[in-house]
């Protein structure tokens, strides 16, 4: 059973995540904050990441900055939500590799979708 860290300040999102994620089969582990997904992801390495672009704090493209960094999740699926269409149009900077861009408000199937399609394409 694969495993998705959801991170997301607003906890209704969070629940809605965990919610659609579960019913779908997946693990979830939940952080609200990027310092804790980042914990999160270095006591156990997640097989892909949903993240919030825009957080307090330390945004969602650091966070993704900060993890490329951590042994091990280099290449871990990231996929972002934004609230922002011009978001979409550009990755984050700094970081390498393909990054996949959804904007809110989402259909939730939709995005798990995304991220067993971004798992299956890393493992093939």
């Amino acid at each position: 059973m694969a495993t998705v860290l959801l991170v997301d300040d607003d906890p209704v999102i969070l629940r809605l995540l965990e919610v659609n994620f579960r019913l779908d089969g997946f693990e979830t582990r939940s952080a609200a904050r990027g310092e804790e997904a980042l914990e999160q992801a270095a006591e156990e390495a997640p097989d892909a990441v949903v993240l919030d672009v825009m957080m307090p704090g330390m945004d969602g493209y650091e966070v993704c900055r900060r993890l490329r960094e951590l042994p091990g999740l280099a290449q871990v699926p990231v996929v972002f939500l934004t609230a922002r269409a011009e978001d979409a149009d550009r990755g984050p900077v700094g970081v390498e590799g393909e990054f996949q861009h959804v904007t809110k408000p989402f259909d939730p199937s939709t995005l798990v979708e995304a991220v067993r399609a971004r798992i299956a394409g890393r493992s093939s």
